[in-house]
């Protein structure tokens, strides 16, 4: 017997800040009580924004969700943080979808993705890290984070709301209950699951970091004072838990993560499903 396909959790869009939606699903954990946010996120100024395209798997909910919050047509930016798939999975369709969005990419990732989506170059505005990026209403900037998966990473920080985008930034499993705001998960529950997707599933050459260097990076992104953190893969962070969320990323390069998973773990979990 093996596992059957677990679709993604539907999760109702949550506006975490004047006119910006995270559009939500999460994943179940293979063989634990756990889960995982899949996340992107809608900025509905006056040039509206889609940043990332969410998975293959969660496409109909998504498309679903993106057209109640804003109109196609009026789309004028989709943002790509990064070339995985569960940040592109939906591109080809929103771009069909709408016609009028130019797609907010940089040269490295536009030849990374370009076997899977061709974006039209006519579409394409290549923002660079430390890039401005103006959407009529505001002035969004995209920053490189400390951590990341992908060299093509950026984040994107709208200073109008003082929400961070931090791509896979940030990323911690959850409950097998989805839940809506990192305050929501147990700390000591927080705290270890940060240390093991970062070092684990996100960035395993933390351990070789330049710790100075690295430091450096972590105050220059805590520096822009965000009141909200949102991220692919982890509940927003907000209130007390941004100053928290920030201290868990200065530490990584010095926390010894916990084990993750191994054949052992699969095959324990193999042997009890049903």
């Amino acid at each position: 017997m093996g596992f059957a396909p677990h679709l993604p959790i539907r999760l109702d869009p949550r506006e975490i800040a004047p006119d910006t939606f995270l559009l939500r699903s999460a994943q179940p954990a293979l063989g634990a009580p756990l889960s995982v946010s899949l996340n992107s996120l809608v900025i509905r100024g006056e040039e509206p924004v889609v940043v990332d395209t969410s998975t293959v798997a969660n496409r109909d909910a998504w498309l679903e969700d993106l057209t109640s919050l804003v109109d196609p047509a009026d789309v004028r930016w989709i943002f790509i943080s990064h070339d995985d798939e569960d940040h592109t999975g939906n591109l080809a369709q929103v771009l069909e979808l709408c016609p009028a969005a130019t797609v907010v990419m940089s040269w490295a990732l536009t030849e990374r993705s370009a076997c899977s989506v061709a974006v039209p170059p006519e579409r394409l505005r290549w923002v660079d890290p430390g890039g401005r990026l103006d959407v009529g209403d505001r002035t969004l900037l995209a920053i490189r984070p400390p951590v990341y998966d992908s060299p093509t990473t950026r984040a994107l920080y709208d200073p109008t709301t003082g929400v961070l985008w931090a791509s896979d930034t940030f990323a911690t499993p959850m409950p097998a209950e989805p839940v809506d705001d990192v305050a929501e998960i147990p700390p000591p529950m927080w705290a270890e699951g940060f240390a093991m997707f970062h070092h684990h599933a996100l960035a395993p050459w933390l351990s070789m970091v330049d710790h100075d260097a690295y430091a450096a990076e972590v105050r220059a992104l805590r520096a822009l004072d965000a009141e909200v953190v949102v991220a692919a893969h982890t509940p927003a962070i907000t209130g007390p838990s941004v100053a928290t969320a920030f201290d868990h990323l200065a530490a990584l390069p010095r926390t010894v993560p916990p084990p993750h998973p191994d054949q052992a773990a699969l095959e324990a979990a193999l042997a009890g499903a049903p």
